[in-house]
């Protein structure tokens, strides 16, 4: 996946469409079948933008005479 061509708020959003229409129950079981598949997808591609994301964030810390300092963001 290429992050540059990436756009997380509109997989997002179709993420959320194939759900409402997976929910709605007018699918076939091959529509239906192809709906979770690229949704599957989505989510996978939404995800590895997110951890791409985290491994960019850096956090500003102050050290004991004061000065900020770039320090990796950890989640914990």
């Amino acid at each position: 996946m290429s992050t540059e061509n990436f756009n997380f708020e509109a997989s997002l959003q179709q993420l959320e469409q194939l759900v409402q229409q997976m929910e709605q129950g007018n699918l076939s079981l091959e529509e239906s079948m192809q709906a979770f598949e690229k949704g599957v997808a989505l989510t996978r591609q939404c995800q590895q933008a997110l951890d791409a994301a985290e491994q960019k964030v850096q956090v500003l810390m102050q050290d004991a005479q004061g000065r900020l300092q770039e320090q990796a963001f950890t989640n914990a």
